[in-house]
């Protein structure tokens, strides 16, 4: 480095502005060592130095107060202080890190329109995954026209629209549970009725299912554990007689 550089190249090299230099100079925290004839700063390399660890305790969010006194009082213990700056930093990233986390959770909900809370979320459907589940809907339907009904509906819907939707939800599971459990066949006249219902619930809340849609919806229902747990843990083997009662529905429907 050269034995004398300008205030204008120092704050190239600090990536700081003119205007910072001048500040600290002022305040007695970095003052250049000498000046040209005609006046201008002039910095040395160990005003570069004090400079340089100036900026790294601002990076740590040091005040300029505990920098001066950190560089020029011989008493202070440098260490003692970093320390202590560490342990705030690592407290304030964790409060950061809560803060990103409950955002991006509002992000997921309103990826699928659903203007709730996560706490509302748990309140409403048992779970606060419901957003994660509507991030994964648009990553698979996001294209589709479909989907962009979806989405429109269900950013009208309030907590007590969404309360009232899970209501039905229930009651219509319910009753594929009671018919499957009192031997009622799957591809019977009753078997396919509930197989509609559930059709008529997606297109009065979600949107217009097709029968050839609610086909391939009855088969995600068993193919992927995810959904076919949420039928199965109601009663063994639901998930199966759902599918087994859409497809019923669907094929008469379809020819």
């Amino acid at each position: 480095m050269a034995a004398e550089l300008t205030v204008g190249r120092v704050a190239q090299l600090a990536s700081v502005t003119v205007r910072t230099l001048h500040h600290y100079d002022e305040i007695g925290l970095v003052s250049p060592s000498g000046r040209t004839h005609a006046g201008y700063r002039i910095y040395e390399p160990a005003d570069v130095d004090r400079l340089a660890r100036v900026l790294t305790y601002r990076s740590l969010d040091f005040s300029l107060e505990q920098i001066a006194a950190l560089l020029d009082d011989p008493n202070v213990d440098e260490v003692a202080h970093l320390r202590s700056q560490r342990e705030l930093l690592v407290e304030r990233g964790a409060r950061l890190e809560a803060v990103v986390a409950a955002i991006d959770r509002e992000l997921e909900a309103r990826a699928m329109g659903i203007q709730l809370t996560p706490e509302e979320q748990l309140e409403v459907f048992g779970t606060d995954k419901y957003g994660e589940y509507a991030m994964e809907a648009e990553e698979r339907w996001g294209e589709t026209e479909t989907y962009r009904e979806s989405r429109r509906r269900a950013a009208t819907y309030t907590k007590e629209d969404w309360a009232r939707l899970k209501e039905a939800s229930d009651a219509a599971l319910r009753a594929f549970r009671d018919a499957m459990t009192s031997g009622v066949p799957a591809a019977g006249a009753e078997g396919m009725a509930l197989a509609e219902r559930h059709r008529t619930f997606l297109c009065t809340w979600f949107y217009e299912c097709s029968y050839a849609m609610h086909r391939d919806l009855a088969e995600m229902y068993v193919a992927d554990d995810r959904f076919s747990s949420t039928f199965d843990i109601v009663a063994p083997g639901l998930a199966a007689y759902v599918r087994d009662s859409i497809i019923a529905n669907s094929d008469a429907h379809l020819g």
